[in-house]
């Protein structure tokens, strides 16, 4: 299976840029990045609670 190097992800990331823009891309880095803290908190509360 082939891999993907850094001139395809590059590729990738200029497509998106395109598409999305790059003030929406700054917002859904955004958004994202906050889903990802707001689980692990909740993971993290989970875990204190069950002990």
């Amino acid at each position: 299976m082939p891999s993907i190097g850094v001139l395809e992800l590059l590729i990738i990331l200029v497509i998106v840029i395109a598409v999305f823009g790059a003030g929406k891309l700054a917002s859904l880095g955004g958004a994202v990045g906050k889903g990802v803290r707001d689980f692990r908190q909740n993971v993290k509360g989970d875990d204190e609670e069950s002990n």
